[in-house]
């Protein structure tokens, strides 16, 4: 576990900064200027298009707005994420504890690339910065809320062969890319190119992956593509029960010219206190012992809610009898729990409110459960302790359960 943190870690700066230059969306109202009057192009042609484009430095500012349609019960999910005891932790800079937040309403960020090893960017939300910067072989965030600085050294290592990794040959011109792409889709998927858009000052093409399958809660994907250099500009995710996208986020400007040399270098500032990686993993490897209180404090948390089984170890026999049941957009993941589902007229007051927002009642053939519930993934607990889960509607999961599988 402590491998696979620290693995994390290392990817962090990386996959952040690549999620802004190949997913990022733009909030709607920001590209009304007018559709821009491109040539005609082919959804291969585009995918083609983002597959040959090699985009490795860039800057700007973007938007990202996060709704899942959860109720807000005073940080309850939150408190549950960050855990109590924080300060016997990673620490409040951690990028891992930290860049949660991103996953619920709307953010600002700043970001800037150059290439594989120089990346940052930083989250501002009111008067509060949040940092993280990867330059070189080292990693440095930090949290003016806290004044705190995670730093990491030996950042910078490599794993496999990506292709050695995967245990298969990967397709080696943009072409062969389009058509896997293509292929994989199948007959679940429609991708088409659905006019254009102004993108942050920029001429885009917009490309919708659409479902055909029935039961999803995917609606729509839809990417804005640079028309200049391929890179993908927009990105957002629509749900089947319409009102605001899942995510939208996009930049409000970009510059695909190389940013300063400077502009990833960090000093750390006055009086913060900082936190080595390997003091983590220290940390870590206490809270195996029973030294940290915030693994007990959230297993207990979890128990408050009627879900201590899901904290660690509880599920029954092995691997849980987990099962992959469907494909494509309308995959289901079941798996036995081996405990009655939790009743919200069980748990402490705090919780009910809560859990009595997310979850449905429901009943079948396969007895009576509740469906707990997003815009996107929803879960059904049965009664009987098994669980099925997926980015499908209440009834697709209720339809599984009733098979039998």
């Amino acid at each position: 576990m402590a491998a696979q943190r620290k693995a994390s870690r290392y990817i962090v700066p990386v996959a952040v900064a690549g999620v802004a230059a190949a997913t990022i969306g733009l909030v709607p109202a920001l590209a009304a200027s007018g559709d821009p009057d491109l040539p005609e192009i082919t959804a291969q042609k585009l995918i083609e298009k983002i597959a040959a484009s090699d985009t490795q430095t860039l800057s700007g500012t973007f938007r990202v707005s996060t709704d899942l349609g959860l109720p807000a019960f005073d940080g309850l999910l939150s408190g549950l994420a960050s855990g109590a005891g924080a300060s016997e932790g990673p620490g409040t800079a951690d990028p891992s504890a930290q860049l949660t937040r991103l996953v619920s309403g709307t953010h600002t960020l700043k970001v800037a690339a150059d290439g594989p090893d120089r990346q940052k960017l930083t989250v501002l939300d009111g008067k509060e910065r949040y940092s993280l910067v990867h330059n070189g072989d080292e990693v440095w965030a930090y949290d003016s809320r806290s004044n705190e600085v995670f730093h990491e050294k030996g950042a910078g290592g490599t794993g496999p062969a990506p292709e050695k990794e995967l245990g298969k040959e990967l397709p080696a011109t943009p072409k062969e890319l389009a058509d896997e792409v293509l292929k994989a889709a199948g007959d679940t998927t429609s991708i088409t190119v659905d006019g254009t858009a102004k993108i942050a000052g920029r001429d885009a093409y917009r490309l919708v992956i659409t479902p055909k399958q029935q039961g999803s809660t995917v609606k729509a994907v839809t990417i804005a593509v640079d028309a200049a250099s391929g890179t993908p500009l927009k990105f957002t995710l629509d749900s089947v029960d319409g009102g605001k996208p899942v995510v939208d986020a996009g930049f409000t400007t970009v510059d695909f010219s190389r940013p300063a040399a400077s502009e990833f270098a960090f000093s750390v500032p006055e009086g913060a206190k900082v936190t080595e990686a390997d003091e983590v993993e220290k940390g870590l490897g206490k809270a195996g012992k029973g030294g940290d209180k915030a693994p007990q404090e959230l297993e207990k948390a979890l128990g408050d809610l009627g879900l201590g089984g899901l904290g660690g170890g509880g599920v029954n026999g092995g691997d849980g009898g987990f099962r992959v049941i469907g494909e494509g957009w309308t995959t289901i993941a079941r798996f036995d729990t081996g405990a009655p589902a939790p009743k919200t007229d069980e748990a402490p007051a705090e919780a009910q409110d809560f859990l009595n927002a997310l979850g449905d009642q429901v009943k079948g053939k396969f007895g009576s459960g509740t469906v707990f519930k997003t815009k996107i993934v929803n879960v059904l607990m049965t009664d009987s302790g098994k669980v099925y889960a997926g980015a499908v509607t209440p009834q697709t999961l209720v339809d599984a359960a009733n098979s039998g599988k």
